[in-house]
């Protein structure tokens, strides 16, 4: 893998920037590999990456219907947080926001990483004694709350000059989650793509798996059924976001997931204005400013099931009059872009990491803002397909659980509930 640095970007530019090397290869499709990952998002890369470099693996494809990068890891508004209720949920987020700190200098990649807190603007008291509880859950396991009055709170954020005592909702307090960060979601997954093809894994682009193979008395997995013939492993991965059930469903296998759209949407760049992540529970709506200035919003996803990747327009103004509750002089901004991703939502609102009943086959399913566990979601599965046993990170997150109604409950920690 050719090093990034002031160096190779100085010699490089002598000749024009002609002989870069490849980011990553585009080999020719083989008909057997050791492990099969569907899906080049950010969890399947990251998946493929760790496989590689901890567990030593080799012979493993990564196959992607349309081109890397391409589907939800594009499609989110890039938080990194570690803010969750539960005793299961929070070491591991902790773990991904750990990694994300040092994945730029890991991958020798610009992540354009940029840790800014994020301030939660809290306007019921329910929602602050919620909060409140959540704080001390979070202290056990290293992620950090604190509390900030609303003077404070407005000093920190220039902009949010709504809210006020006579207003439908009042702001009462703030609460600051010092870990949290953004980070361009493009390089994540072009930097853990180039680090796995540095180790040897193969990524084909424009590979739709059309089905999943079984075979033998055991009905164990054999391969996958792609557009592009027919491919064999011992072990397959399903890591694709909100399809994952059009996957599984191929043989049989049902899932105790719901397929969501859920949208954001992009303003024209308006110079620095925020430096935080702002985050609004009680009328749903967040945001941050990336390093272009644009403002980056987000919502509650559709109330419906759906596999679709545009924009309601109901759940778009929804969104923009929350905002504007609170920042009204946002009013004035013109719409830049917009766009949806399809999340798959398990019935308790946290991850499927797991084993299934099917011998060599894997998921990876049910991220409710699956950008953040990136890192942690592929190290995990990484562990779990090398050595066909959870790591203890994900032990709870199993299929297991629903048999047993040991559920996780985290639906209260987004905006969306």
């Amino acid at each position: 893998m050719q090093s990034y640095s002031i160096f190779s970007l100085a010699r490089n530019a002598l000749s024009g920037h002609q002989n870069w090397t490849k980011a990553w290869r585009s080999p020719p499709l083989r008909t057997h590999y050791d492990v099969i990952i569907i899906g080049a998002g950010g969890h399947g890369l990251a998946t493929a990456y760790y496989l590689a470099k901890n567990h030593g693996l080799r012979n493993i494809a990564v196959l992607e219907r349309g081109w890397l990068g391409g589907g939800n890891i594009a499609r989110n508004t890039v938080t990194i947080r570690s803010n969750y209720m539960r005793d299961e949920s929070i070491p591991f987020y902790v773990k991904s926001v750990d990694l994300f700190e040092g994945l730029t200098k890991e991958l020798n990649y610009n992540l354009m990483y940029s840790k800014r807190g994020m301030i939660d603007v809290v306007q019921t008291y329910p929602k602050l004694r919620e909060i409140k509880r959540r704080m001390f859950h979070m202290d056990l396991h290293g992620s950090n709350y604190e509390r900030i009055g609303v003077d404070e709170l407005r000093r920190r954020i220039p902009p949010l000059t709504g809210g006020g005592p006579e207003s439908r909702l009042p702001i009462i307090a703030g609460m600051v989650h010092p870990q949290a960060a953004v980070c361009r979601h493009d390089a994540v997954a072009w930097g853990y793509a180039r680090a796995a093809d540095d180790h040897g894994v193969e990524i084909h682009q424009n590979t739709e798996v059309v089905k999943l193979l079984r075979g033998g008395e055991s009905g164990s997995i054999t391969g996958v059924e792609t557009n592009r013939g027919t491919i064999y492993a011992d072990k397959v991965a399903v890591v694709v976001s909100g399809h994952t059930t059009s996957i599984t469903d191929t043989i049989g296998l049902k899932l105790p997931i719901k397929s969501f759209n859920l949208t954001a949407f992009v303003s024209e760049p308006i110079k620095p204005i925020i430096d935080v992540v702002v985050n609004c529970p009680d009328i749903g709506v967040y945001l941050s400013q990336s390093d272009k200035g644009e403002l980056v919003i987000g919502g509650a996803p559709d109330a419906g099931q759906s596999f679709r990747r545009d924009i309601k327009q109901q759940v778009f103004e929804d969104a923009v009059c929350s905002m504007l509750e609170l920042f009204p002089a946002f009013k004035r901004l013109k719409l830049m872009r917009q766009w949806g991703g399809t999340l798959d939502i398990s019935h308790d609102a946290s991850p499927i990491v797991s084993l299934t009943d099917i011998p060599g086959l894997y998921v990876s399913a049910g991220w409710w803002g699956g950008f953040k566990a990136v890192p942690a979601g592929g190290y995990t599965l990484a562990h779990l397909i090398a050595k066909n046993e959870p790591h203890p990170l994900i032990a709870p997150f199993s299929l297991q659980r629903f048999k047993t109604l040991d559920f996780i409950l985290e639906a209260g920690t987004t905006t969306a509930t």
